[in-house]
């Protein structure tokens, strides 16, 4: 029965367990009397839920506390090992993935490097395929327990109802890739196990606001800086995350050929891969035959030496121009954004950052207007190079918590819009 709102006895009881689900999630272990005032709920119907979610095995008994002259409450907390996500990070350099229980502690990974066959797509389908399956191995995990498979990628993702998501990534030559429908294919997962595909920055956005530097935060802009660079917005406005393009911004008319085409974008001046490319065409000398990781460490320790070591004055030339070239790209994201935060993720912006911050930090102030710059923070992210993947697999704990903790049904094509609506209900931080 609907009530005047609409809403179901159903949806009421989904929207409790969800608000108990989280609570606990964030801010646990708390006892049944914490849980009212922090969800809003009467002590009755917190007594329900609980006994609900204990029924099922996503909560569980964390010891007890003292309580004001009666006696000890019981705390409760979410049941790490009742439900496993998967985050997978199609990067740059490699494929990695990942298991997470569910209270996204790491239990096992499989990497698989990226060399010579580069973004072909069925490279690639293949190692998330067999990482999967190695990472579940490792671990003896049931595949039954898997809530779902977060994968973050590059580019941009639309998700259609007859294909799943599917991927445009003009930069790595990728053109309509039905990424879902081909890691769908032939899966040995069963078919209740959904895939939440979405752009890389946009996962790394996701994961510092739930667990990392952006916790708290109302306006913020995520910045991943790889090979190439993108952002996530996320806002009061645009809650769940929005991937911003802003690596394809025009900073320099008539400038370097980008690698989707186009010339002057931030990323030709920017990311590491240019940046090496900038190194080599000026006469530096980086190491031949390393992955761009190794490279850019070693262009750093070209540029910055020991005490007492004449610095390579090409790579110091290169990466203070870099410096100032990405603070006036966080310039055009303060002016159009005004965020409370900007953070810097991803490996390369990771290696630069210490070397790197203090420098972008004067020239993003002195490129934009002065009151929105007087607001922002600019900082490192903290959760580290696995922060893509942490982020991958919060897609899909996030649809378990929209639904209340209840397992998906199996997906079939005309319901794919519903439930990539149900994924956008973000969890509140």
């Amino acid at each position: 029965m609907a009530g005047r709102n609409g809403r179901t006895v159903r949806d009421l009881r989904r929207a409790n367990r969800t608000a108990v689900l989280q609570r606990l999630y964030f801010d646990g272990p708390l006892s049944r009397f914490e849980l009212g005032p922090a969800t809003g709920l009467s002590s009755g119907s917190v007594s329900n839920v609980v006994a609900d979610l204990v029924a099922d095995g996503l909560v569980e008994e964390a010891g007890s506390v003292d309580s004001d002259g009666g006696r000890p409450r019981t705390l409760l907390r979410v049941a790490p090992h009742s439900g496993h996500m998967i985050g997978v990070d199609v990067g740059e350099t490699r494929v990695r993935v990942e298991l997470f229980d569910l209270t996204l502690t790491e239990l096992a990974r499989a990497e698989r490097p990226l060399e010579q066959q580069g973004y072909d797509v069925e490279v690639i389908v293949g190692h998330i395929r067999d990482g999967i399956a190695e990472v579940l191995a490792t671990e003896g995990a049931s595949p039954e327990l898997l809530l779902g498979v977060g994968v973050g990628v590059p580019g941009i993702v639309e998700h259609t109802a007859d294909r799943g998501a599917v991927v445009h990534g003009q930069t790595i030559g990728w053109d309509a890739v039905p990424l879902e429908e081909l890691l769908r294919s032939g899966s040995q997962l069963p078919d209740s196990v959904r895939y939440f595909i979405d752009n890389g920055a946009k996962t790394l956005g996701q994961a510092e606001m739930w667990f990392g530097a952006g916790r708290g935060a109302d306006d913020a802009v995520v910045v991943l800086f790889g090979s190439g660079v993108g952002a996530c917005l996320v806002s009061a406005e645009v809650e769940h995350g929005r991937a911003v393009e802003w690596g394809h911004l025009t900073v320099r008319v008539r400038g370097r050929r980008c690698r989707c085409g186009a010339l002057g974008c931030l990323e030709a001046y920017a990311g590491a891969e240019s940046l090496l490319a900038r190194w080599r065409e000026e006469g530096g000398r980086p190491a031949e035959g390393t992955d761009e990781e190794t490279a850019l460490t070693a262009m750093l320790a070209a540029a910055y030496p020991p005490e007492g070591t004449e610095p390579d004055p090409v790579a110091l030339a290169v990466l203070e121009e870099t410096a100032e070239y990405l603070g006036a790209g966080l310039s055009d994201l303060i002016n159009l954004f005004q965020p409370e935060r900007i953070l810097i993720g991803g490996w390369a912006g990771l290696q630069l950052g210490a070397r790197f911050l203090p420098a972008v930090r004067r020239y993003a102030t002195t490129y934009a207007l002065r009151h929105p710059a007087e607001q922002v923070t600019i900082d490192l992210g903290r959760l580290g190079p696995d922060a893509v993947t942490v982020g991958a697999a919060i897609l899909p704990l996030a649809d378990f918590f929209s639904r209340g903790g209840r397992r998906a049904e199996p997906v079939s094509a005309d319901r794919l819009p519903a439930w990539r609506t149900a994924l956008e209900e973000r969890t509140p931080r």
